[in-house]
């Protein structure tokens, strides 16, 4: 299990073809991670609606749904944030990462279409700590079958919304290069690429993006 959690300072990247974003439950940085969404009211949780869009809580029988993100991923992807050899995330494994894990009910959201009740992917803020205090990243990631009918920008948008209304000032977003369609989401809701990069030989240059509120 250690192993399908691993490196979560690194895993978070913006995509219609998305970068996953899976907690190490060893590291003490995952507390860290998950605070971006909560809110003061003890036992209350973010719910965000757009016109076609439920951005909520997941639910553990939705694993099948994050099953399906990790098979999909691009090979440039680091291995170990796709399915392995053996098979590993399973959904039983994912479905114990929702039930344990807080960034599934306040960090990052499933995005449910409301016409159809279906979840499509995630999408949320966390605190990677790449930025300054109190500047978190936006994330989000959606299945392949729903590319290109403008829910990422919905989903990014209120994401946005409910972070200006919240009090955050600046949000962060990280992007590989080769991925044209997430740096074209995240053009449209008006981030800009900054000098900032880290370059990976063998799976491309990280871009480092940035946002006002």
């Amino acid at each position: 299990m250690r192993q399908v959690y691993r490196d979560l300072a690194h895993a978070i990247r913006t995509t219609e073809p998305f970068e996953p974003f899976q907690p190490d439950v060893a590291d003490p940085f995952a507390c860290e991670m998950v605070a971006a969404m909560t809110v003061d009211a003890p036992g209350s949780e973010v719910l965000l609606e757009t016109s076609r869009l439920l951005l909520r809580p997941w639910r553990v029988d939705e694993a099948v749904v994050q099953r399906e993100l990790w098979t999909e991923r691009d090979p440039r992807v680091p291995p170990h944030r796709r399915i392995d050899t053996d098979g590993h995330p399973t959904v039983a494994e994912l479905a114990d990462s929702i039930r344990t894990h807080k960034v599934w009910s306040n960090g990052l959201l499933a995005v449910e279409r409301k016409a159809s009740g279906d979840v499509i992917g995630y999408c949320g803020l966390v605190d990677s700590g790449r930025g300054a205090a109190g500047e978190p990243e936006l994330a989000f990631e959606l299945l392949r079958r729903v590319w290109c009918q403008g829910y990422a920008t919905e989903a990014s948008l209120a994401v946005l919304d409910w972070a200006r209304s919240s009090g955050y000032e600046r949000l962060w977003a990280t992007v590989w290069d080769w991925n044209t369609a997430s740096r074209r989401v995240l053009a449209k809701v008006g981030f800009t690429e900054t000098e900032r990069k880290e370059v990976d030989a063998v799976r491309g240059t990280t871009l480092f993006t940035t946002r006002r509120l």
